[in-house]
């Protein structure tokens, strides 16, 4: 059902079943369609309230009908993550779209959550289907075993999914060591079994440029 057209362009193809995307992210469509708000960007009152508190302004749609609809946001650079019943952490500003099957929600991932625009809280994506996410510039995939844990700049984190802690290293960064670091710095190390989702930009964080 999902289809990239080129590297920044998702089209996806329905027979009178629903797609969940980004509010204001459809860039054209062919056929018969409608379209619902959802408010919160996740489901029901615990997606709505941790959403409220955590501060993030993540809005989705629901398309629903027969047709093509097409994708796009800023540009960005459009990856496709399937899932077999497993979970996706992914940065809510980093979501495009999902299958209307997949469940989504929030945890709390505590401080890499403070990355400006993302609150204290990251969106999950959970089921079997195909998810949509974005990244600026060419996204790579880094494979975590329990021999290779990662350390990975919270600016640049996109994603991950598979069976991974979290342990957040703060004080270092990948600049402390330049000179060039400002404000509290911090890294993410992830140890098990699992991907993660790196893209080649820094967003802001709470530690400045990082």
């Amino acid at each position: 059902m999902f289809r990239l057209q080129g590297s920044k362009m998702l089209s996806v193809d329905l027979t009178g079943d629903a797609v969940k995307a980004k509010n204001g992210s459809m860039v054209a469509y062919e056929g018969r369609m409608t379209f619902k708000k959802m408010t919160g960007g996740g489901e029901g009152l615990r997606g709505m309230v941790t959403r409220r508190l955590a501060g993030e302004r993540m809005v989705m749609m629901e398309v629903k009908g027969q047709g093509t609809c097409y994708f796009a946001d800023r540009a960005s650079e459009i990856n496709l993550v399937s899932l077999h019943g497993d979970k996706l952490y992914v940065e809510a500003s980093n979501l495009l779209a999902t299958d209307a099957g997949l469940r989504t929600g929030t945890t709390f991932t505590g401080l890499r959550g403070g990355a400006s625009g993302n609150g204290l809280f990251t969106t999950t994506v959970e089921g079997t289907g195909q998810a949509a996410i974005m990244s600026d510039g060419s996204a790579v995939v880094l494979r975590v075993s329990p021999q290779y844990p990662l350390n990975v700049d919270p600016g640049a984190y996109i994603a991950h999914q598979g069976r991974l802690q979290q342990h957040f290293q703060s004080g270092v960064n990948f600049r402390t060591f330049m000179g060039e670091s400002s404000g509290e710095s911090f890294q993410i190390r992830f140890e098990g079994d699992g991907l993660v989702y790196v893209q080649p930009s820094e967003r802001n964080t709470i530690g400045g440029d990082v």
